[in-house]
């Protein structure tokens, strides 16, 4: 028997600058992270849908205690918040027969919700994955994954799809690095044997050094883009090819699917770090630059016609407001079309929106920006919630959180969450704010852009 009725221990991590953490700004934690959180409107009920969050955090840091389930509960709602492996533990790679190991907890955990859940009230045949940031690029990728297959009945993705994946060979060089840095043979028993934090030390040196040197030579060009050194890596069994391209050939075409971003995500990373006001045109269109100044080139994208465009959509933006509108499309916003295009011939259900509540705060120049429609989700209003609290305002609408809350739960529980179906001729997203309403291709120039571009 467990003491069940406090917080687990969280996944060893690097906690980012800034955030709350020891002296050291490393997070050492328990190693028995693999836990979860059940909230339960009735635990002697029976088949009641059943909701499992995937939370977000770069592939880096994350914990199940930054979340509350208690409005799905009351809402009649079994909600499942899941731990994972981050970082190294969760995604060091060193072609030895393991691989995403971060991600075969989710797929533990979602069995252990199959095997386990009806003792809480919930019905396994009824389970909805839902996720943030890397929480839904973890969520992209399972559903491509064979053995996630049946696991879930529906799929909501936040401000992340299923492109987020490196070849074996980036994550194979990335391994090594890590190994150099501990002095240890590039080997998972070797990296094991190291203490938790000489693990973290080293994770985050070798973070420190892709950030002050991106050079795609050593990196790779899509670590050196993301900046994520630690990300589901195609090793050609838990992930066999990159999650798109499954999902385009019919995995995942059982499962109903919702998938959306935020008006301004991106513009969150370079208005609190400061960067967005140096950013020049020269930056934006001279050659691949470091992180905070990455030029259009980084990103895919004709630097020059690239530019036009985005100032034709936005006549009056700086061009740190330009570069953060480039970095929404590339990590979030074109992605999240791409897999609503992809799943959009399936039989089941496939669902498009997008969050443009504005935060208040910083003067107004945040925007609707990456993880805000959280607490709405949630329905957890509150300047306390963990990191991003603060960004809500002194009174954020709760009419919001109202709107937001219901149409996830319906969709949980019928699989409907009250808006029309995306389809490719009319691609109706419903966009939430203090007044909703469904807009149709609302980003067609966007995709017209960046068609062809990774």
């Amino acid at each position: 028997m467990r003491d069940a009725t406090s917080f687990g221990p969280e996944p060893p991590q690097v906690s980012p600058p800034g955030a709350a953490g020891s002296g050291t700004g490393h997070v050492v934690t328990g190693e028995d992270c693999l836990n979860l959180n059940v909230w339960t409107p009735d635990p002697g009920a029976a088949g009641l849908p059943v909701m499992v969050w995937i939370q977000g955090g770069m592939f880096e840091i994350g914990s199940q205690a930054s979340y509350d389930g208690s409005r799905f509960a009351r809402d009649g709602i079994v909600c499942v918040v899941v731990n994972w492996r981050v970082g190294a533990e969760g995604f060091v790679f060193l072609d030895d027969g393991y691989a995403n190991l971060g991600l075969l907890d989710q797929v533990a955990a979602l069995e252990w919700v199959r095997e386990n859940i009806a003792a809480f009230g919930g019905d396994p045949a009824n389970v909805t994955v839902f996720g943030e940031s890397a929480g839904a690029m973890s969520i992209g990728t399972l559903l491509s994954m064979p053995c996630a297959e049946g696991l879930f009945r529906r799929a909501i993705a936040q401000s992340g799809a299923a492109h987020q994946v490196i070849p074996a060979g980036t994550a194979r060089r990335i391994g090594r690095y890590l190994a150099e840095k501990l002095g240890v043979p590039p080997t998972r028993e070797a990296i094991a044997a190291v203490s938790v934090e000489r693990l973290l030390a080293a994770q985050a040196e070798l973070k420190a050094e892709l950030l002050a040197c991106p050079d795609p030579g050593n990196w790779g060009q899509e670590v050196v883009t993301s900046t994520l050194p630690w990300q589901p890596v195609i090793d050609g069994e838990v992930v066999p090819r990159p999650p798109i391209e499954r999902i385009a050939a019919g995995a995942g075409a059982q499962v109903d699917v919702v998938v959306g971003t935020n008006t301004d995500d991106w513009r969150l990373f370079l208005v609190v770090s400061g960067a967005i006001d140096g950013i020049t045109d020269e930056i934006l269109t001279g050659p691949v630059g470091v992180y905070g100044y990455q030029s259009l080139a980084a990103y895919g994208l004709p630097a020059e016609s690239a530019l036009s465009a985005y100032g034709a959509a936005y006549p009056n933006a700086a061009p740190g407001d330009l570069l953060a509108a480039v970095q929404t499309d590339w990590w979030v916003r074109i992605p999240a079309i791409r897999l609503a295009d992809a799943h959009a011939n399936a039989l089941s259900g496939t669902y498009m929106y997008e969050f443009a509540w504005p935060s208040p705060e910083l003067d107004g120049r945040l925007g609707a920006v990456h993880a805000l429609e959280i607490a709405f989700v949630f329905d957890t209003l509150s300047r306390d919630l963990p990191l991003l609290g603060p960004l809500l305002g002194a009174d954020p609408p709760q009419e919001l959180a109202d709107t937001m809350h219901a149409a996830w739960v319906s969709f949980a529980t019928n699989g409907d969450p009250g808006w029309p179906k995306y389809d490719l001729s009319r691609r109706a997203t419903m966009r939430f704010n203090t007044t909703s309403q469904v807009v149709d291709d609302p980003r067609s120039w966007e995709r017209a852009l960046w068609e062809g571009v990774r």
